[in-house]
């Protein structure tokens, strides 16, 4: 089981990411799948999460209206789109996989910046 992320980097404040995490080892597709991000000195934070179908999604007040959670289930892969980012988006972002035994990936460094 494995999950790997992408798409990380520096960004200016109003500016545009988009993050993947593939995913192997596992129906996929079955699964609602998470993106977390860990700020410095601050708790690991629920960003996002959507279902295995796509049918629902969830957001952290934080991020509501900035970012889009989904995913092709054909390819395996969940997407994070980050529009509109703020000083505050820079963090480590992890996806996370809630099977039997929680997988993460290894997370994706983003850092908004002017």
């Amino acid at each position: 089981v494995q999950l790997v992320e992408s798409g990380g980097g520096l960004v200016q404040p109003g500016g545009s990411l988009r993050l993947s995490c593939a995913a192997s080892g596992f129906t996929f597709s079955s699964r609602t799948m998470r993106w977390y991000r860990r700020a410095p000195g601050k708790e690991r934070e629920l960003v996002a999460s959507i279902t295995g179908d796509g049918g629902r999604t969830d957001y952290a007040d934080s991020v509501k209206g900035r970012f889009t959670i989904s995913r092709d289930n054909a390819k395996n892969t969940v997407y994070l789109q980050m529009n509109s980012l703020k000083l505050e988006d820079t963090a480590v972002y992890y996806c996370y996989a809630p099977l039997i035994v929680g997988v993460w990936g290894q997370g994706t460094q983003v850092t908004v910046s002017s």
